[in-house]
């Protein structure tokens, strides 16, 4: 019998990742699983407060705390404090899903406690050598990785998540939704990213926003980001397109913005948080690739592949993060997808051909 086979698994399980906001999001389907076919464990979830909208509607046995490792928990005595907290306290496992220096402290509390504790592989080994020597395989999803930790845990699961099942049918906005989506298509797009590796010059994106009310004159596109991102953008594409929505003029909260994008026929989104979110209440997204490759196995729940819009270049990928300087000092990676490709892939999605 293999050592695996008979580690008990826990009845209180406390689940470690706090950053960034895309990688929170992917635990939510492992967390949905595991939550489903171990429906008499209870289940805490431990990330920063902003995040409890993804976690409010999972199941009965989970729950979430907000931890802000920036203020009340911050530092040694921070991190300490925050071991001593109940869901450190009562759990009988934890389950590292982040692996960095704040929850490598946050594992030594909970073993001098006695507590089981089982820390991700992030393959790193693999993935430098699919940056540094494109050898193109692709790798384990941090799902798959996120699932592994917890089968060390004796606690393995299968990822039958379908979508985030929400709570508000109601939103706030100042037009209704339309009846006919194939005329007045709901369009998401969240321009920007992390790092500058991964964003689309924003003068084409203008030109891709152009030639999708040029092909849905009565549709509408809902812009995400934060408002300082928006101020860059609303002294021309507010004045350009009467039909362009900024999101944060109209909504507050993560889970308003989960609602919204439920609604939507579609999501261009580039290789960033807003890109598995949408994944989480099952819009389909055209995602744009440039530093970064799906590869690495950060690519949205049930994305389709089919929808990935990237380069083939020698030099791709350059980074897991998309934070590398370009090699070139142009990001041809992204400057040379042409606009047009983005729409098409869209309209492929809102407008499918019919047999």
């Amino acid at each position: 019998m293999s050592a695996s086979s008979v580690v008990q698994p826990p009845l209180r399980l406390l689940i470690l990742r706090f950053s960034a906001l895309g990688d929170v999001a992917m635990t939510v389907p492992v967390v949905a699983s595991l939550a489903a076919q171990y429906p008499q464990m209870q289940i805490t979830v431990v990330s920063q407060p902003f995040l409890a909208p993804l976690f409010e509607h999972i199941a009965p046995n989970v729950q979430f705390f907000g931890a802000d490792i920036r203020k009340t928990y911050r530092g040694l005595r921070g991190l300490w404090q925050l071991s001593r907290t109940t869901p450190f306290k009562d759990c009988d496992a934890a389950a590292d899903l982040h692996d960095v220096l704040r929850t490598k402290i946050l594992r030594c509390f909970l073993r001098l406690r006695g507590k089981r504790v089982a820390v991700i592989d992030k393959h790193r080994r693999e993935k430098r050598l699919l940056v540094e020597h494109k050898i193109f395989r692709p790798l384990p999803t941090s799902f798959a990785l996120y699932a592994e930790t917890l089968a060390r845990l004796g606690l393995p699961i299968s990822l039958n998540f379908e979508h985030l099942k929400l709570g508000g049918d109601k939103l706030p906005l100042p037009f209704p939704q339309p009846t006919d989506a194939l005329h007045e298509p709901w369009l998401g797009l969240a321009p920007f990213a992390a790092h500058k590796g991964k964003v689309y010059p924003l003068e084409q994106m203008a030109e891709v926003v152009r030639l999708f009310f040029e092909a849905h004159p009565g549709g509408r596109l809902f812009v995400f980001g934060s408002k300082k991102e928006m101020e860059m953008l609303r002294p021309t594409w507010g004045k350009d397109f009467e039909r362009l929505v900024f999101v944060c003029d109209l909504l507050k909260g993560l889970d308003a913005e989960l609602q919204l994008m439920a609604r939507l026929n579609a999501m261009v989104s580039m290789d960033s948080g807003n890109m598995h979110l949408a994944s989480l209440v099952g819009c389909p997204v055209v995602s744009i690739w440039g530093q970064t490759h799906p590869f690495a196995g950060f690519m949205g729940y049930h994305q389709a592949e089919e929808n990935v819009v990237q380069q083939d270049l020698h030099c791709r990928p350059c980074s897991i993060f998309g934070n590398a300087p370009c090699r070139y000092g142009d990001f041809r990676c992204l400057r040379d997808i042409l606009p047009q490709l983005i729409v098409d892939k869209v309209e492929e999605i809102i407008s499918p051909e019919q047999d």
